[in-house]
């Protein structure tokens, strides 16, 4: 079993910055994959921003204000989110691609945090 927990989120005025932390832990051989996506009501879960190992691959509304960045040591991925915007306000859900120590290859998904931004 992989779990992930992530933390972070909360109330933010425009222009404000939130990081966010999630932590995997579990039968863990190697981490193949981590991001963020996030979702509002009504409206498909979308990429924010994903580390696969080469450069990370960013949303184009975030591109320049957030940054990801991983701690392999520590298992743990962060989303840096500077000059925030009304239209960020989402679930923000932490996503790993994880090779087990039962020798597979799992999709794990975090339980969400919220971030509000007002304007």
């Amino acid at each position: 079993q992989v779990q992930l927990v992530e933390s972070g989120g909360g109330l933010v005025q425009a222009g404000g910055s939130l990081r966010l932390s999630c932590a995997a832990s579990g039968s863990i051989l190697s981490i193949k994959t981590m991001g963020w996506y996030r979702q509002v009501p009504g409206k498909q879960r979308e990429l924010v921003a994903l580390n696969s190992g080469g450069s990370p691959n960013y949303a184009d509304s975030v591109k320049g204000r957030f940054t990801i960045s991983t701690d392999n040591a520590k298992n743990t991925v962060y989303l840096q989110m500077n000059g925030l915007k009304p239209e960020d306000a989402a679930v923000y859900y932490c996503n790993a691609g994880v090779f087990t120590r039962a020798y597979r290859t799992v999709e794990v998904w975090g339980q969400g945090t919220l971030v509000t931004v007002s304007s």
